[in-house]
């Protein structure tokens, strides 16, 4: 909605949508990069692309080359291709790699792709080797891909022993809110999503970037108060304009008043023509 009046208000400033609409793009990326990161990094996002293709090349040379597959697989879980990512990671495990970061990618990855059974039993084999992997990663996993799945009790339990791990995660806390909410706890994840924001505000500025998109989640009325400020201020800026003269329909050039004529020709009736004045 805040995109949509942002679109409506450019549009009344400058009378030109297919503009207006490049204009948004422009104005969310660049408010997002100095204020909020919630949008990912174009400049990350190409890179990931590019070595992505980098380790593609190395497999089809080398299908053997255990590290580049564990890498390329660690790109496809980010980008959400599941399948691609259990076709590339599961000749690591079938070599002999039965460390806690293989079997934990490759339980995400068919937790991803829809078997559950696998990824699940890759966690349990995961967490047997290290119950703390990363502080908590794989009870996270096993909330999400459960809440996700409706097993709303196991998704429940996942995540209460992932926030006693990890205290400081709003993410963690995001998703046990709408577990909880799911499950006809109402003010339970209430009270979960409040702890979320506090979590969030008492957080050091990089992790507040980074948890930022699960606090918003957690109280969605702080970024529509920011989309509201943001309108009013575009919109005050447009009554301004207008006042001014300024992309006026009735303005010959673009940025001049409405009555400029710039000394040419203008209708000042039906067949009527007025001819500028010239001075010798």
């Amino acid at each position: 909605m805040s995109k949509w009046m942002l679109w409506m208000l450019l549009t009344m400033l400058t009378g030109n949508p297919l503009m207006s609409m490049v204009l948004v793009i422009f104005i969310l990326f660049v408010a997002d990069r100095f204020t909020w990161r919630v949008l990912p990094s174009p400049v990350r996002l190409f890179k990931r692309f590019q070595r992505a293709g980098e380790l593609a090349g190395t497999i089809l040379t080398n299908p053997h080359e255990r590290r580049a597959r564990h890498e390329l697989a660690d790109i496809r879980v980010e980008q959400r291709r599941y399948a691609e990512a259990v076709d590339i990671l599961k000749p690591n495990l079938e070599a002999g790699d039965e460390d806690v970061d293989t079997l934990f990618l490759l339980g995400v990855a068919y937790l991803g792709a829809g078997d559950a059974r696998r990824g699940e039993l890759l966690l349990d084999e995961a967490a047997k080797l290290d119950a703390g992997y990363r502080q908590g990663a794989i009870e996270l996993e096993r909330g999400r891909f459960r809440l996700e799945r409706g097993e709303l009790k196991g998704a429940i339990e996942a995540l209460e022993r992932f926030c006693a791990i990890r205290h400081g995660s709003v993410e963690g806390r995001y998703l046990l809110a709408r577990a909880l909410a799911k499950d006809g706890r109402s003010a339970d994840a209430k009270a979960m999503r409040e702890q979320a924001w506090r979590e969030y505000v008492a957080a050091p500025g990089f992790q507040r970037r980074r948890e930022r998109r699960w606090a918003w989640l957690s109280r969605p009325s702080r970024p529509l108060m920011y989309a509201v400020l943001l309108a009013l201020v575009l919109g005050g800026g447009g009554m301004l304009a207008r006042r001014a003269g300024l992309f006026s329909p009735g303005s010959p050039y673009p940025g001049y008043p409405a009555g400029y004529g710039g000394g040419y020709p203008a209708a000042s009736g039906p067949g009527e023509v007025v001819e500028p004045d010239v001075y010798e």
